[in-house]
C-alpha cells in the first residue's frame, strides 16, 4: 500500500466516523439514561461529565468568537467596518452573500468539443458537451475577484514545495537515522544550526536573497520559489522524520536482510511503510510551508503570480478597505487549512508519538 492509499484510506475512516457518530452519541445518552435508571451509573459523575462537556463548548465558543464575527462581517455587504459594532454584532443585521460570489466567481463545468478516430479506418466523430453553470456571479456581482488565479498559483507552488522537500527530506532523514558515515554528528548538528539560524538573521536575510535572485534573473519564478520554500522545510522535517524512523525497531530490517533483501527493498518495503504517520505529518507541514508564507513571495513575485496570502493583502488600500470582501476571501483562503487540519490532527499526533510499531 502506498503512502497516498494509506492517507485516502484513512480519511475515507474518519468520514465514516464522522457520519456514525450521531448515532453512537444516541447509544451513549441511552445507555446513560437507563444505568441512572437501574441504579449502575452515579447521577454525580453524569452531571461531572455534562458540565465539563458544557464548560468546554463554552471555551471553544469564545475561541471562535473572532471567526464568527470575521464571518458576519463578511455578510453585510459593501458597508461592512471593523471600527463599528453597527455593522456587524452576535446576530447580523443581514445576510448577503454577495462577498463570496466575488470572492469565488462562477462555478461551472466548461463546455468542450473532442474529436474521436475509430482505429484502422477513416470515421471520426465528435463528442461535446454544454457549459454547466451552477453558480453564475454576473447575477449578484458586477465583477469577481483574482481568487482563483491566486489559488492555482498557490497550488502550484505547494505541490511543488512538497515535491522537492520530500525528495530531500525522505532519504536524508533515513541515512541519518540508519546509515554511519562519515560527518554524520556535524551534518546533523548543522541542521538543528539551520533550523535556528533564519529567525535570526531576520530582514538581513530577506535583502540578501532578494539580491540573489535578482542577479540570477529569477525575481518571478514560481519554481525557484517553491524550491526556496523546499529548502527551508528541510531542516526540522527531518530532524522530526528522522526521530520518528530511530523509534522503528532496526530487528525488522535485520529480518529482511536475513531473508535475502537488498538495502533499498529493506528502505523501500520496511521502514517507510512503518513511517507512514511520520510522513504523512512531515507532509502537511511542508504543504502549509508554500500555502501560508508572504513576505517572500510578496517581495519577488509580480502580480500576474501573487498567491493567496499576497492577494489578500492586495486588497488593503491605503484610503478604502473593502472589509465584507477582504473577510470573506480571507475565509475562503483559510478553509482548506482548517480542513487538512481537521482530518489530519490525529495523523499529527501519530506523527510526534514516535512509535514506528505496536507491541
Amino acid at each position: 500500500m502506498t503512502v497516498r492509499e494509506w492517507f485516502s484510506n484513512k480519511i475515507r475512516n474518519d468520514v465514516r466516523t464522522v457520519v456514525q457518530k450521531p448515532a453512537e452519541w444516541r447509544e451513549d445518552v441511552a445507555y446513560t439514561v437507563d444505568g441512572m435508571r437501574r441504579g449502575t451509573i452515579d447521577p454525580l459523575d453524569v452531571a461531572k461529565t455534562v458540565l465539563a462537556t458544557l464548560a468546554t463548548i463554552v471555551f471553544v465558543f469564545v475561541l471562535l468568537i473572532p471567526v464568527y464575527w470575521i464571518f458576519i462581517i463578511a455578510l453585510q455587504g459593501e458597508g461592512a467596518t471593523l471600527y463599528s459594532t453597527d455593522s456587524a454584532g452576535l446576530i447580523p443585521s443581514q445576510f448577503d452573500p454577495a462577498a463570496f460570489v466575488w470572492v469565488i466567481g462562477d462555478i461551472a463545468i466548461p463546455g468542450a468539443i473532442v474529436g474521436i478516430t475509430i482505429p484502422f479506418t477513416d470515421i471520426e466523430f465528435y463528442i461535446s458537451w454544454p457549459r454547466i453553470v451552477f453558480l453564475d456571479a454576473s447575477n449578484y456581482v458586477d465583477s469577481t475577484s483574482d481568487f482563483p488565479r491566486y489559488f492555482r498559483n498557490s497550488m502550484f507552488i505547494s505541490f511543488w514545495t512538497v515535491v522537492f522537500a520530500m525528495l530531500m527530506i525522505v532519504p536524508a532523514a533515513y541515512a541519518f537515522s540508519r546509515r554511519e558515515f562519515a560527518g554524520r554528528m556535524k551534518l546533523l548538528y548543522g541542521y538543528i544550526l539551520f533550523t535556528q539560524v533564519g529567525a535570526g538573521l531576520g530582514i538581513a536575510s530577506v535583502i540578501a536573497l532578494y539580491t540573489i535572485f535578482s542577479s540570477m534573473g529569477v525575481t518571478n519564478n514560481r519554481l525557484v520559489l517553491a524550491f526556496y520554500y523546499a529548502a527551508m522545510a528541510v531542516p526540522f522535517n527531518t530532524w522530526l522524520l528522522k526521530t520518528y524512523m530511530d523509534s522503528i525497531p532496526t530487528s525488522l530490517e535485520e529480518a529482511a536482510i536475513m531473508d535475502g533483501a537488498s538495502p533499498f527493498r529493506v528502505a523501500w518495503e520496511v521502514v517507510l511503510p512503518l513511517a507512514k504517520p511520520g510522513i504523512a505529518t512531515i507532509f502537511i507541514f511542508i504543504f502549509l510551508v508554500g500555502w501560508m508564507e508572504f513576505i517572500i513571495a510578496q517581495l519577488i513575485l509580480s502580480p500576474e503570480h501573487y498567491t493567496l496570502p499576497v492577494g489578500l493583502f492586495s486588497l488593503i488600500d491605503e484610503h478604502n478597505v473593502p472589509w465584507g470582501q477582504f473577510s470573506a476571501f480571507a475565509l475562503v483562503y483559510a478553509s482548506p487549512v482548517v480542513f487538512i487540519y481537521m482530518f489530519a490532527q490525529r495523523y499529527i499526533e501519530d506523527g510526534f508519538s514516535f512509535g514506528g510499531t505496536k507491541g
